[in-house]
């Protein structure tokens, strides 16, 4: 049983970096745009988190890990949303080509993130890693009383502020985009944004809105494995391939947010399944890696097959829109 409930721990602590990220990618294509440059967002989001939370602790004699919180938060939803940002004006104001813009993305903030995580190894003294435990532990203060709870505690209450606050996202998103407004029109521009721009929506604006916010969460998403899954701690090219989980993630639920919920902790449970099979070779090792991808292929597959409207990608996503054209 022991080995269950940390086996399902460790599924969640996985799949919450890869659910911001997600998260951010569906509000992102909602609007029509195709942001490959989550995994750079992420770093992005990381790098920035971590040093606010680096250089607020190396200039204050006694830290508070509030004010740590709250610097390293703000910094992270900051720099995913300046990716966001650099992606909207190559591709809505410049036109670039959105698959390549992305892909651009991601090597910078990578770049970006190992660049300025040796800077602050340098600082730290050179020892190879920076780590803001008074910072981190804010982030890894577990729910009072809840996780001390027989079986259910330690599955469903043991974890940081962000692994709820990733689940209540998604909760948010899911009615924002189904039952305001905004939302409606967001899907608008995603679907046709020469409807939705005949209609009297700003389409610029809610692809900009859509993606630099889209960004931000996905900024989250690097700041939690940072502070929550790693302790505070920075490693560089630490996030191995959870980026273009997230993407996958995307596809997988069908570009639902709660969807995205359950199949990323489908996804934590798969990309960590071969730590728990005795015996497994590297090269069997990484053929179970494959798993999350393997199995949102199937799912494309499928709802490729089945054509229902509602489990589509936005009609529009990953085209330009001229209006002069509409």
């Amino acid at each position: 049983m022991g080995t269950i409930v940390i086996f399902i721990q460790k599924a969640i602590g996985q799949g919450m970096c890869i659910l911001f990220g997600a998260d951010g990618e569906i509000l992102t294509e909602k609007s029509g745009n195709l942001n490959l440059g989550v995994p750079g967002m992420m770093y992005m989001g990381g790098i920035a988190g971590l040093a606010a939370a680096f250089l607020y602790e190396r200039a204050v004699g006694a830290p508070s890990a509030f004010v740590g919180f709250l610097l390293s938060f703000l910094a992270a939803v900051l720099a995913g949303a300046l990716g966001g940002l650099i992606y909207s004006v190559l591709t809505t104001s410049l036109r670039a080509n959105q698959n390549v813009s992305g892909l651009a993305l991601t090597t910078f903030g990578v770049g970006l993130g190992n660049f300025f995580g040796g800077s602050l190894s340098s600082l730290s003294g050179g020892v190879g890693q920076i780590s803001v435990a008074t910072t981190a532990s804010a982030y890894r203060t577990k729910l009072p009383l809840l996780s001390d709870v027989p079986l259910l505690g330690p599955i469903l209450f043991n974890y940081g502020i962000l692994t709820y606050f990733a689940i209540a996202l998604s909760i948010v998103m899911a009615w924002y985009l189904n039952r305001t407004r905004q939302g409606l029109c967001l899907r608008a521009v995603g679907e046709s944004p020469a409807t939705a721009d005949a209609a009297g929506i700003n389409v610029s604006l809610y692809k900009y809105l859509a993606t630099c916010i889209g960004g931000a969460i996905a900024g989250l998403g690097g700041l939690y494995f940072v502070m929550e899954y790693s302790g505070g701690t920075w490693t560089n090219n630490g996030f191995g391939d959870r980026g273009w989980l997230a993407i996958a993630l995307v596809i997988f639920a069908r570009w639902r947010p709660m969807n995205a919920v359950w199949g990323s902790i489908l996804f934590g449970a798969l990309y960590i399944l071969y730590l728990y099979i005795p015996g497994l070779g590297r090269s069997s090792q990484e053929i179970f890696k494959m798993l999350p991808y393997i199995v949102t292929i199937v799912v494309l597959i499928l709802t490729s097959l089945r054509r229902k409207k509602e489990d589509q990608p936005p009609e529009s996503l990953g085209l330009h829109y001229f209006r002069e054209e509409r």
